[in-house]
């Protein structure tokens, strides 16, 4: 629809489409849902999303909301986006339709376009919720770049030992590394002849090992110094795969292990232990790591080569929009004393329907 929309120079044009919930989170950063948040946002093309009540339609009931865009907002409303919660602005159908079981009366569309047309933050609308009337806002606006965040990859060391035990040994035959050495791509007696060459290196392989001091090392570069020692000693040469296939098989992860580092002495990052944080766009991805992350796990970081494609910098941009959250109210829960209260009472009946099934009189503590 915005690829057919006339340019803001012929005049623009202003949209409204009604979608479910998807569209406004659907999609990780990066993601062509994401991007094309991204491009209605950053193009400053969102005038206002307006959530309706749910059970409106015929063959549905889920929530629905109504996306505004246009490329020619009022002065007032450039930069900025905003939200309307029309969830309550129902009444009941005298008779159902199939999923449809409400409407929204003629008066309150007009107050959900005079709600629009005000453009007010924090607007407020006397709305029925629990039985009761209560005033509840119904308008938030927000800057465009409030939705959007850069999704950062956060890394910690991989700490590994090793040890040549009987049951890590074994471990080695379920390597797909270990069992390649006795595969072979070539067909007749030159392929026969390179797997009996791996078999016989799996066999040297397995002899190595078993010869292998079974006292614990925490640190991979002394256990790497260990297995070539070794090798040197049986003349054995280790191909890279092979020697990367034992590494792996004779390892576990330990966190009171030394940290595993690469050639240049930098640490290695454990897969296992990635993971991911959202920083928002409006916050430093350093201020919010140092804040949010690091007490928590000191050794970790970011992964400053996981960059956003567009503007080149650490953590890739995404766009999404949690609706709920921006119009929450924190309930309290109920006392307990009468939450209690409405237990026994439960616990009452229920004894009181048990003797009347079995015709004994009992009673509840």
């Amino acid at each position: 629809m915005l690829a057919h929309a006339k340019e803001a120079k012929d005049g623009g044009s202003r949209i409204a489409i009604i979608m479910n919930g998807s569209p406004l989170f659907t999609g990780d950063a990066g993601s062509g849902e994401s991007e094309i948040r991204r491009h209605i946002l950053e193009n400053d093309l969102l005038e206002a999303l307006i959530a309706l009540p749910e059970q409106l339609f015929y063959n549905t009931g889920i929530a629905t909301y109504v996306w505004v865009v246009s490329n020619r907002k009022a002065p007032a409303r450039r930069g900025r986006a905003q939200l309307i919660d029309a969830t309550s602005f129902w009444v009941q159908m005298r008779r159902s339709l199939g999923d449809k079981r409400r409407e929204i009366p003629v008066e309150r569309a007009q107050d959900i376009l005079k709600i629009l047309r005000h453009f007010k933050d924090g607007d407020t609308r006397l709305v029925k919720k629990d039985g009761a009337e209560e005033e509840t806002v119904v308008s938030r606006i927000y800057p465009t770049t409030h939705f959007g965040f850069r999704k950062i990859t956060v890394e910690r060391p991989l700490r590994l030992n090793f040890q040549a035990t009987p049951e890590r040994v074994a471990r080695l035959e379920e390597e797909r590394g270990f069992q390649a050495l006795a595969q072979s791509k070539k067909r007749g007696a030159g392929g026969a002849q390179e797997e009996a060459e791996g078999r016989a290196l799996q066999e040297a392989i397995r002899q190595l090992l078993r010869g292998l001091p079974d006292r614990l090392v925490k640190q991979r570069d002394e256990f790497e110094g260990i297995l070539d020692s070794a090798a040197k000693k049986a003349r054995l040469r280790l191909p890279a795969p092979a020697r990367k296939t034992i590494l792996s098989a004779l390892s576990e992860r330990d966190e009171t292990a030394e940290i595993c580092r690469d050639g240049k002495g930098n640490p290695e990052p454990d897969p296992g232990l990635r993971d991911s944080e959202s920083v928002p766009l409006a916050e430093s991805v350093e201020a919010f790591f140092g804040r949010e992350v690091r007490p928590h796990v000191p050794d970790a970081w970011i992964d400053t080569t996981r960059r956003d494609p567009k503007d080149g910098k650490i953590g890739v941009v995404g766009y999404e929009i949690n609706f709920n959250r921006y119009f929450y109210r924190y309930r309290p829960p109920r006392p307990l004393e009468e939450i209690e209260a409405d237990i026994r009472s439960v616990e009452r009946d229920i004894v009181r329907m048990l003797g009347e099934i079995t015709g004994s009189p009992a009673v509840a503590k």
